[in-house]
């Protein structure tokens, strides 16, 4: 799991310790398992907020761990062309290549660190594959795609993408240097990421080495949640023994306690989490497939839009775009 490291992690900014007298940690509510699925053309998948009310979440919708997956050659899989509206998605690699191109015109690669973020909004096609050189060699391929809703009024905001390369993170570390952490969108402790958002919220990766704790301040107004990508640990003040592939949901406070256990699994040396959290929009959520609305009629409405080719087409490797429509 390279995403993005350091040589000497003692030249990192640290990331200043809340004062336990004043400030206020939050207890795990819940720990929840990942059932194992497939998405897109046949990619192993977490479900990772699998069994966790939508309110807890809020404003986040649904996020897969996809992978980890090591791929023969012709193996390596993506997601054909398909509408979103009325949400972002959030494409964080860790490990392999992924391309990406919308009906928008926009596209590019990610790879280790990088994340796409993309703003559907009113509506857009888009299609997320692997490059044809890593179809034919196979591969590692482990990321995680998150889902963030949009208020109501700006779910027909126009569609947008963003390009974040894994060198644009905000990299910290805790007091000690046993944290690697990775601001990739919000704030922590006045350390910003680069990932512009119409929801608040902060997107964090952070690398526990074996038998290190990391606290981490969080905004009172948000709710917090970690995911565990690597290894094993626990959680909150209360210890709670977490491990790959288990979120843990946190109630109110300001601080977040994670810790690595001394002893990791020999091919995760280290107890690798996604902390994330948001302020919750407290809005009425419709979803069905790849639409994230308010109402049932807004939802219905996204469809009959699609059927119609009103979300965008499909660039044609040759000549004039064809409507998606036509190429089912």
């Amino acid at each position: 799991m390279p995403a993005v490291t350091v040589s000497d992690i003692t030249v990192l900014p640290r990331v200043h310790q809340p004062d336990p007298a004043v400030s206020r940690e939050r207890a795990v509510r819940s720990v929840t398992s990942a059932p194992t699925g497939y998405e897109g053309e046949g990619f192993p998948v977490r479900r990772a907020f699998a069994g966790v009310d939508l309110r807890d979440l809020d404003p986040f919708i649904h996020m897969d761990q996809m992978g980890e997956v090591e791929y023969a050659p012709g193996e390596p899989k993506g997601t054909p062309w398909h509408p979103h509206r009325g949400f972002e998605t959030v494409t964080y690699m860790l490990d392999g290549i992924m391309e990406h191109q919308d009906s928008q015109g926009n596209g590019g690669v990610i790879t280790n660190g990088d994340t796409q973020w993309m703003t559907a909004g009113s509506g857009l096609l888009h299609i997320e594959t692997p490059p044809e050189h890593l179809v034919l060699s196979g591969g590692l391929f482990h990321g995680i795609q998150l889902w963030v809703n949009l208020p109501a009024a700006q779910k027909w905001a126009a569609p947008r993408y963003q390009d974040i390369r894994g060198g644009d993170s905000a990299l910290l570390s805790t007091p000690d240097g046993g944290a690697l952490i990775r601001v990739i969108a919000g704030s922590v402790g006045g350390y910003d990421g680069p990932g512009s958002t119409h929801t608040p919220i902060t997107l964090v990766h952070a690398s526990v080495s074996p038998g290190a704790e990391m606290v981490l301040p969080w905004q009172a107004d948000y709710n917090a949640l970690v995911y565990v990508l690597a290894g094993q640990g626990t959680v909150g003040a209360e210890r709670r023994p977490f491990r790959k592939g288990q979120l843990a949901l946190f109630g109110p406070g300001d601080t977040i306690r994670t810790a690595a256990s001394t002893s990791q699994p020999l091919a995760e040396p280290n107890l690798d989490v996604l902390v994330l959290g948001g302020r919750p929009i407290r809005e009425p959520v419709a979803m069905a497939g790849p639409f994230v609305m308010n109402t049932r009629d807004e939802v219905v409405q996204a469809f009959e839009d699609f059927q119609a080719g009103k979300l965008g087409t499909i660039p044609a490797v040759h000549g004039a775009p064809t409507e998606l429509r036509e190429s089912n």
